[in-house]
Order: structure tokens, then C-alpha cells, then sequence
């Protein structure tokens, strides 16, 4: 059965959930499951993607967000799907930026906002099982465990570790949680997801609410999301893997349908069920079934 939510670790889904003006409240109401109480989001803007380095499918998951509390101070809140390749690295890089945005000319006194980087991963880094975090809270301390510096701040968010059930979702930010982690999968509106900011939510990630070419960005950003989950898999024999760099090179010039194909062939070999590989490729189960 065709999902009837959108994935909101693609781009295209993580964007329409959090990255459009439509979609601010949702997103305020998320920001403040994380950030401090001195720093609760009463009001935000984008910065244009655009002025941020990288490549444009980058581009398409990180906002810089210039928020205000209540009482007027501001703050920058970097929001981004991090990939796994480097990716503390590409943090720690893409931090920098808004923090070099703010330098001014003339007498400038060097005095910065805070700046907020969280990430959403839906990869684990950890590698050590008894070591792992659902959630990183980072700052600069010094050699002591005390704070030297507290105006940047990175929170990593290592989504599948995040394992609760329905029954056991006890805070606003768990169920945010939930949502997240779930939303492609479900059918309805669960009764504890039932209140207007998740109702919001799955309005704004319903697919048939999508016109015709949107509908059709879901589905390359799907494709181009199932392909870096394959790419990125360390589990896969290094044969394997070149197979699939050479598949995505191929694809790229190739027509839609002939890269659904090379998809469908990715997921057939690592053993995905067949709705899924209709879900994502697009294409019938007889069409998949001859590819094997």
C-alpha cells in the first residue's frame, strides 16, 4: 500500500515540515522541545539558502534560522539533515557560517549571537552499542567539564535510537519524536498525536495534498534519498558499493523510469519487501519482479 505521508528525511519532506513559512509554527513548536529556556523561539526568519556553500542538493537541508526570544534578544538556529560522510565535520563546518555572517565592518567589537546546530540524523554514529546517545548536547568546556564557551551549542539527534511506543511517550517533545520517526508509516492520526500542532503536521505531509509537480519533486527526492541510504551503508561488501556508485553515475543521465529501475535493483539486493520498492521506485510489482 502507497504511503500516504511524506518521508521527512528527505529534503523535499524535511523542507514542507520545517522549512517554509507556512510550516513556522511547527517548526517554533519543535525548536523549543530543544533549545533553553532563554532561548525559546517567540519569533523567526529564513536566511536564503541560496547564500550558503555546498551544493545545491545541501542547500536544500540546511536553514539558518534568526529567531528572537521574548524579550527581544536574538539568536541563530542552524537546522540541517546532516549526511553521514563526515558529518561532524561538515557541523563544525557549517557552523562557521553564521557565525562569520555576523561580522560587521568598521568598529566592530567582535561580540557574536548564540548559535544553535541541530542536527537531525537518521543514521547512528555511535559505533560502540554501550556508548550510544539518542541525544548530544555539545559545548565548549574546558579540560574540568566547565563551560568556556556558551554561545555555540550543537544538538545531534541520532533518530534510530529513539525506539518508544505509543504507551510510552511521556513529554510534548517525545511525541514530537514519534512523529518524526513514524510518520511515513502510519494510515491515520494516532489518538496521542491527536491535538492541532501533529494535526497541522500531517495536513501539511499528506501526499494527496500535493499537486501533480510536487508530487513528482517527492518522488526524485524519495529516489535520491533511498539511493545515499545505499551508498552510505556500511554493511555493504565493497563490490557491492562500487556497483552502486556506478548505477547512481549511470543514472544520472539517464530517464526516470531507468533509474526507478536501478533503485529497485539497489533494494531487491539488500532484500527490502516489495511495497516498499513500489513505494519508493514507483514502479509496478510486475516490473520488479522481472528485475530479479
Amino acid at each position: 500500500m502507497p504511503s500516504k505521508y511524506l518521508n521527512p528525511y528527505t529534503d523535499f519532506g524535511f523542507k514542507k515540515l520545517f522549512g517554509e513559512e507556512a510550516s513556522k509554527d511547527l517548526l517554533v513548536d519543535f525548536l523549543n522541545q530543544l533549545l533553553p529556556p532563554q532561548h525559546q523561539v517567540a519569533e523567526l526568519s529564513f536566511k536564503n539558502p541560496e547564500k550558503i556553500p555546498g551544493t545545491a542538493k545541501e542547500r536544500k537541508a540546511i536553514f539558518d534560522i534568526y529567531c528572537k526570544n521574548v524579550n527581544g534578544e536574538q539568536f541563530i538556529v542552524e537546522m540541517q539533515k546532516a549526511k553521514v560522510k563526515f558529518f561532524k565535520d561538515r557541523s563544525l563546518f557549517y557552523s562557521t557560517f553564521p557565525i562569520k555572517n555576523q561580522a560587521q565592518k568598521g568598529g566592530w567589537s567582535f561580540r557574536l549571537l548564540p548559535v544553535y546546530m541541530i542536527a537531525i540524523l537518521d543514521f547512528v554514529y555511535d559505533e560502540q552499542e554501550e556508548v550510544a546517545k539518542f541525544r548530544r548536547d555539545v559545548c565548549l568546556k574546558d579540560q574540568d567539564g566547565d563551560v568556556f564557551y556558551d554561545k555555540l551549542h550543537f544538538k545531534f539527534l541520532q533518530m534510530p535510537l529513539f525506539n518508544k511506543q505509543a504507551h510510552e511517550l511521556v513529554t510534548h517533545f517525545d511525541k514530537w519524536l514519534y512523529f518524526l520517526k513514524n510518520l511515513e508509516n502510519f494510515d491515520h492520526i494516532p489518538a496521542i498525536l491527536n491535538e492541532p500542532i501533529f494535526q497541522k503536521g500531517f495536513e501539511i505531509a499528506e501526499l494527496a495534498r500535493l499537486k501533480t509537480k510536487l508530487l513528482n519533486d517527492y518522488r526524485q527526492s524519495s529516489l535520491d534519498y533511498w539511493e545515499m541510504k545505499n551508498v552510505r551503508d556500511a554493511s555493504f561488501e565493497d563490490g557491492f558499493l562500487a556497483g552502486i556508485r556506478i548505477a547512481k553515475e549511470k543514472t544520472l543521465t539517464e530517464s526516470g523510469g531507468e533509474r526507478s529501475e536501478a533503485i529497485a535493483k539497489m533494494m531487491l539486493a539488500e532484500g527490502e519487501p516489495l511495497d516498499k520498492i513500489i513505494k519508493y521506485t514507483q514502479l509496478s510489482a510486475e516490473q520488479i519482479k522481472a528485475l530479479e
